[in-house]
């Protein structure tokens, strides 16, 4: 009667911790604990089936659940206690730094060559600070260098607009060889057209008191060939000139225009570059301080393990105990391992904004120092950036280029007057050989062997062009140009929604993130002291491993919601920055990288 008494006891205990904890939880902690369950003859209560059936299901789900994953590729250690090593690879990845980038080991490779193998294999890391990492990108950047060569092309576009104010004079030079077989034949000839004696078959006397034919007297079928080579050059100048063109002015115009953005753009890039720098710096700052918080934890982990492990051994907890702290202890290695990862990925990001040779790796020199608060208020601040901006100005550039090519196009049903001149000399030779004659000869041409011929020429005239009609080509090309003028004002009312918007939000997390520090700092120093307490605790056996590993976990994440909180002001800043940063307009003028906003020198157009 008393041991059914006792069953009943523990199978009313056994219901209520089923249904407080549920039935996974309680599998756990009475196993943990050693705690013997009922057996099954003693499973009369149906509370307690339907908990067996329970569990039952339960395992099933997780074995089927088991089943799905892939196959482990290196089987698992039998030995639960033992702490695998990191990879090998990301160790390589994350060596430390071994010295300071010098500027001139930061001389990118040649625009059109790749990494060689021994390039690649031979990765050496290199710290720099944030205005060194600043200074190598403004230098080095391939998106940059091919923002200064559309400069340089805007302004030989310029040159050759402003060229068209002067004459077009050129040189011109000809010359040749020619060679030409001449066969004449005469079936009627000339003796009966009555010409005169010269032209009578036998009109002349000769000496001897006989008579011969005239000069030119051609007999019926008289017969002659020759062969004829000339050798001819010739050359002279020629002068045109737009005395009156009134697409002239606008083609210009429309270049300067072009100019004008081609540089306003080079500006925002310069501050666009520093923007996505200072983000790439303070990030792998927050990558390299997240692996030493992991590592850190780690560590911690394997020390509160070895105490456990040695609490155990004095039999003062329970075995639970240990696997969950070898539990988390694999955990946090695996955020160690996602840390390391992302940290060499933050590295290669940085070598990639500043161009860096392929076989240099950076490595953030500086610690991580907090911006100050942002100087101005949000109107001021939204004021700023709008004045000057560079980003605007290229739209407004743009804008006018596309109005002044569609006056230039549209000059062009207006009538255009040229000026042109040309002068030169010629000189030939001609040779005539191979002269036969037959049936008397004909033709009665005078045939020079060699003669020399030279002479000059000269000419000068206005020409008058005036496009009548081209079916409206004109008129349509001009409207397009109006279209995309209308276009660009659209885009430059987006472009200033968006700066706005970019400021406000910047502003706004700047101010949070401040905010968000002072609690972080807070909780930190709280949840420090309070893992110091429940540490000292836990070893003379007063708290729980359950409350250590909450005060842990508290504790890592305050650590990192600080750091998180500290690169988040820092990025804001720099985003704000961004915004109202004075850049040079001019490729060839030196960049002063600039950390902080100076508010009395607000940005203006250099």
């Amino acid at each position: 009667m008393t041991r059914h008494s006792t069953f009943s006891r523990k199978d009313r205990a056994a219901a209520i911790l089923a249904r407080a904890l549920g039935p996974t939880l309680l599998l756990v902690i009475t196993s943990g604990l050693g705690v013997p369950l009922a057996p099954r003859a003693a499973l009369a209560n149906p509370e307690l089936r339907q908990l067996e059936r329970s569990w039952q299901k339960l395992d099933g789900q997780l074995r089927a659940l088991d089943s799905l994953l892939p196959a482990e590729p290196v089987a698992l250690p039998v030995d639960l206690y033992s702490t695998p090593p990191l990879p090998e690879k990301l160790i390589r990845a994350n060596q430390p730094a071994s010295g300071e980038l010098m500027l001139d080991q930061a001389t990118p490779a040649a625009p059109l060559a790749l990494p060689t193998a021994s390039q690649l294999q031979a990765q050496g890391v290199q710290a720099l600070s944030l205005e060194q990492a600043l200074a190598v990108a403004f230098q080095g950047s391939a998106t940059l260098q091919a923002q200064r060569e559309q400069v340089a092309a805007s302004l030989a576009t310029l040159q050759a607009a402003l060229g068209s104010w002067w004459p077009r004079i050129s040189a011109v030079a000809s010359g040749g060889s020619s060679q030409t077989g001449t066969s004449f034949n005469a079936p009627v000839g000339n003796g009966s057209l009555g010409l005169g004696p010269q032209f009578a078959p036998n009109s002349l006397s000769t000496p001897g008191g006989g008579s011969t034919a005239g000069a030119f007297y051609v007999p019926n079928g008289g017969r002659a060939y020759l062969n004829q080579s000339e050798n001819q050059i010739e050359g002279g100048l020629e002068l045109n000139y737009d005395l009156i063109d009134f697409a002239r002015t606008p083609k210009i115009q429309a270049a300067r225009a072009q100019l004008r953005q081609a540089r306003n753009t080079y500006a925002n890039q310069l501050r666009q570059l520093q923007l996505q720098v200072s983000q790439a710096y303070y990030q792998l700052q927050q990558a390299e301080q997240t692996v030493r918080i992991r590592d850190a934890a780690v560590r911690n982990d394997l020390l509160i393990l070895q105490d456990t492990l040695d609490l155990k051994q004095a039999g003062l907890v329970p075995r639970l105990d240990v696997l969950r702290r070898r539990a988390i202890e694999a955990s946090d290695q695996e955020l160690l391992i996602q840390a390391l990862a992302d940290r060499a990925v933050a590295r290669r990001r940085l070598a990639v904004l500043l161009n860096l040779p392929p076989q240099l790796t950076p490595e953030a020199g500086d610690p991580i120092k907090l911006q100050p608060r942002w100087p101005l208020d949000l109107d001021r601040s939204i004021l700023a950036a709008y004045a000057g901006n560079p980003e605007l100005d290229a739209l407004l550039a743009a804008r006018e280029a596309l109005a002044k090519e569609r006056d230039a196009t549209a000059a062009g049903l207006l009538p255009k007057l040229s000026l042109f001149a040309a002068a030169g000399g010629n000189a030939s030779n001609t040779n005539q050989f191979n002269i036969t004659v037959s049936n008397g000869g004909c033709c009665g041409s005078t045939v020079i062997p060699v003669e020399n011929t030279n002479g000059y020429s000269w000419s000068v005239g206005l020409t008058l062009r005036w496009l009548l009609f081209d079916a409206g080509t004109t008129a349509a090309q001009a409207r397009a140009f109006d279209k995309r003028a209308a276009a660009a004002a659209q885009q430059y009312a987006a472009q200033r929604n968006d700066i706005r918007l970019r400021l406000e939000q910047a502003f706004f997390n700047h101010e949070a993130s401040l905010a968000k520090l002072a609690s972080a700092r807070r909780g930190v120093a709280a949840a420090l002291e309070a893992f110091r307490d429940v540490r000292l605790r836990y070893q003379t056996g007063l708290s729980s491993e359950l409350d250590l590993s909450n005060t842990q976990e508290k504790l890592i994440a305050s650590l990192v919601s600080r750091l998180n909180a500290t690169v988040d002001v820092n990025i804001t800043y720099a985003q704000l920055l961004r915004e109202l940063l004075p850049m040079p307009r001019d490729p060839n003028a030196p960049i002063a990288p600039m950390l902080k906003l100076n508010p009395v020198v607000l940005v203006g157009p250099s």
